[in-house]
């Protein structure tokens, strides 16, 4: 009678500390739901990139002018937009750029300076912005038509 006794203990005992671990182990199972569905919800938030204008023509300018261009833009989104890198096409082109995240609300720039120096002709540039945002680049333009130094040879490029 006492071993049956003993022996219910030790069978209840290990029933009872078998249900501890499993509240304990729902619980973990509790606690990581809840982080992943703060993850999940905080996943959906995202920087959005909205630019005033895209597509710059300067026009026509003289050969070895420098003409700067300001690209505005607007984060729409609901987390910070931040711009990690700003890169021309060409070496003729020199881009700065806001260096702090953008608040969603908030607003940013992208200055380019364009040297027109040895660049007669027809101008086509490109400048490639990498930021934080789904798409994760974006590409802005310009061109100018620039005229040729007295004495130099005009050519178009296409």
């Amino acid at each position: 009678m006492i071993k049956k006794s003993v022996v219910m203990l030790a069978i209840a005992a290990v029933a009872l500390s078998s249900c501890k671990k499993e509240n304990a182990a729902l619980r973990i199972d509790e606690a990581t739901a809840k982080k992943a569905e703060l993850a999940h919800a905080e996943s959906g938030k995202l920087p959005v990139v909205k630019f005033d204008n895209m597509d710059h023509d300067f026009g026509n300018i003289a050969e070895g002018v420098k003409a700067e261009h300001i690209y505005k833009f607007k984060n729409v989104g609901t987390a910070d937009l931040v711009v990690s890198n700003v890169k021309a096409s060409c070496g003729c082109t020199v881009p700065s750029y806001t260096e702090t995240p953008v608040k969603p609300g908030g607003e940013g720039e992208i200055k380019v300076t364009f040297d027109s120096t040895g660049k007669p002709g027809n101008q086509s540039k490109q400048v490639t912005v990498t930021l934080n945002t789904e798409k994760g680049t974006e590409v802005l333009n310009f061109k100018a038509n620039v005229a040729a130094k007295a004495g130099g040879i005009g050519v178009v490029k296409h």
